[in-house]
């Protein structure tokens, strides 16, 4: 079913209102949905619902809520992804895989072995990586589009680490320990609830990098006995995570 998302300032007791000009001229041009057809919308926060178009004026598209579930497609494990910033290309893959993946929020970083920055005006770029996330949502029917944060560098991601259960850093010269090793190690002593995944860019991290984010509390891992490309990388890590936590 078509999925659209709101703020849950346009969501009352029986209605809800669909505001946004692009999201009305897809529905109207696009789709040529009319009054009476159904839609799932998600509040971004907790709730999803069913509705019926009941009428379109200049304010927006007037929907009538059928019904009202939680969301069922939201992992419990939170995870943010810190992905080094690679060759110009990559980081929509990445971000769209991630999010399919079950990721909660992404945040590039410039590392030292980062060999571009974005090419053009910054922010046009991470306007674009965030319609990219709202798209991969949409396409792969979760509830909650995982924000895109404006980018750091990685003399300020430490300051970012705090607060998270684990602290994850797959790393190709790591050989003691797996990514499952950790997350064993972490869930003997209590529930996983947050985690943060930390990727480097192309040529992966320096070892002073690896070396200050370790004494923030980042824990090496091995993800197998590959080196993964950075655009396979978080997403794999994802992957391995949820299937060990969620499935």
């Amino acid at each position: 079913m078509r999925r659209f998302f709101v703020s849950s300032t346009d969501v009352g007791a029986g209605h809800i209102i669909i505001r946004s000009e692009t999201d009305i001229r897809h529905i109207l041009s696009l789709l040529r949905l009319k009054a009476g057809e159904v839609l799932t919308v998600s509040d971004s926060q907790a709730w999803e619902y069913t509705a019926e178009i009941e009428s379109i004026d200049g304010e927006g598209i007037l929907l009538r809520i059928l019904d009202k579930q939680r969301f069922s497609a939201e992992p419990d494990l939170k995870i943010t992804l810190f992905q080094g910033v690679p060759k110009q290309g990559k980081m929509e893959t990445i971000i769209q895989k991630s999010i399919e993946m079950g990721v909660s929020a992404i945040v590039p970083v410039f590392t030292a072995r980062s060999v571009p920055s974005f090419s053009g005006p910054l922010q046009k770029k991470i306007e674009r990586f965030r319609r990219v996330a709202a798209e991969a949502v949409k396409q792969c029917g979760r509830g909650i589009v995982p924000p895109v944060e404006d980018p750091v560098r990685t003399a300020d991601l430490a300051s970012l680490l705090t607060g998270f259960d684990l602290i994850l850093l797959p790393w190709e010269n790591e050989e003691a320990f797996t990514i499952k090793d950790r997350m064993q190690a972490f869930s003997e002593e209590k529930k996983l609830q947050t985690a943060a995944l930390i990727i480097g860019p192309e040529g992966g991290f320096a070892k002073e990098e690896v070396e200050i984010l370790g004494a923030h509390g980042a824990r090496t891992c091995s993800l197998g006995k590959t080196i993964l490309r950075t655009e396979t990388a978080g997403p794999a890590a994802i992957a391995m995570i949820m299937y060990e936590l969620e499935l």
